[in-house]
């Protein structure tokens, strides 16, 4: 079995004194921030000096034992951070490009570390996968499947992913947008020209859609707050069906979830 730093070393990328960066967490998850383009900015922001060494091995937690490379950074200093205790420089090294985010590696984690040192377990990065293409948000799941983070909408909407922007512009239908922070929910509809992919796509660029109860509480905690809602589809109905018929449907759901008593549905 090929190992990642076997692989590495045809790419002449050095990994003498080097750690392993076993990435995780939340808001936004380091997948997120690879596929917005700012995994570097994420990585650079720590809260220890996690990274005593010339270089970082980066890798992303996917499923099961399963991590995404997204690159071998240099170290080139760290400075007391404004938003962190530490921010490190780091410079992303040459001849790698056509790895990162195609090379899926197999690494049984031992404990709960996230900084190993290569030297120790670098031999145990086994390659099980090169994708033909750089990983992406991925295609659309079906209607019955969506749960998407507001980060996920954004990078959609940015991305104008084909699969998604598709199926969402050829239904009209009811949504329910989960505030994971306070356990708030809010039912909106979608009836206009694009139908669910244009009002999605507002809440991405906004956060709130033109929505009262959300635009007030954007405008109070700010646009970062939008990063705490989740989005999802209740019912879609086709292009034939009257808007009156939506908004009757939209009313129903209020009502099972209580959304206006409750949540920030204010009508």
């Amino acid at each position: 079995m090929l190992s990642l730093v076997e692989l590495l070393k045809t790419k002449n990328i050095p990994l003498d004194n080097y750690k392993i960066h076993l990435a995780t967490g939340k808001k936004p998850t380091p997948l997120e921030a690879f596929l917005e383009g700012r995994f570097k900015e994420w990585q650079d922001t720590q809260n220890n000096k996690n990274f005593e060494c010339d270089s970082v091995l980066s890798l992303i937690s996917l499923e099961g034992e399963h991590w995404l490379f997204v690159g071998v950074y240099r170290i080139l200093g760290v400075s007391i951070g404004i938003n962190s205790p530490y921010l490190y420089q780091t410079e992303l090294l040459p001849n790698q490009e056509d790895l990162i985010g195609r090379v899926i590696v197999h690494y049984k984690r031992e404990g709960r570390a996230s900084y190993i040192w290569g030297h120790k377990y670098g031999k145990n990065l086994e390659v099980i996968e090169i994708k033909a293409t750089r990983i992406s948000i991925g295609d659309f799941p079906g209607f019955n499947s969506i749960v998407l983070s507001h980060r996920q909408l954004k990078i959609i909407a940015a991305q104008q992913e084909p699969s998604w922007k598709s199926a969402l512009s050829n239904v009209k239908g009811i949504y329910l947008i989960s505030d994971t922070f306070s356990g708030k929910l809010y039912v909106g509809s979608a009836t206009g020209e694009d139908g669910l992919w244009k009002r999605w796509e507002s809440y991405a660029k906004t956060g709130h859609g033109g929505n009262t109860e959300l635009k007030n509480l954007i405008l109070d905690k700010g646009i970062e707050y939008a990063d705490n809602f989740q989005y999802t589809v209740l019912e879609i109905a086709d292009f034939h069906s009257t808007d009156n018929f939506i908004v009757e449907r939209e009313c129903h759901w209020k009502d099972v979830l209580l959304s206006r008593q409750f949540g920030y549905n204010s009508n």
